[in-house]
């Protein structure tokens, strides 16, 4: 199993904020089946204030190229990452379109015992 952090800030907007959460409270099924398909076993988001975290654990074979490749071979898929960008913007040094970025590990408790 692979774990990865990822990153993204929604527009600084306490209406639009609520309106994302709303979204997630009802994920499309496709765009769920879709996460399932790529190898994602799981995905947690969380937020302080516009900020948002993801931690996805995948299955050992999962690549974000493939990932990519199912996502764009969705029109629902497509549909949901078009209706989501209207609540996100990119990191800071972000490039233009770019959403999640994956994170860096900098610290591993079991490691550092």
């Amino acid at each position: 199993m692979k774990r990865y952090c990822l990153a993204l800030d929604l527009k600084e907007d306490e209406g639009l904020i609520a309106e994302y959460e709303a979204h997630h409270e009802k994920v499309w099924p496709e765009v769920l089946k879709n996460i399932c398909e790529s190898g994602v076993i799981d995905m947690e988001i969380y937020r302080i204030e516009n900020r948002l975290f993801m931690i996805m654990e995948t299955d050992d074979d999962f690549s974000f190229k493939q990932k990519e490749y199912l996502d764009a071979s969705s029109e629902k898929v497509q549909q949901w990452e078009k209706l989501m960008w209207n609540y996100q913007q990119g990191l800071p040094g972000s490039r233009p379109g770019e959403k999640w970025r994956l994170m860096d590990k900098i610290f591993d408790f079991k490691t550092a015992l």
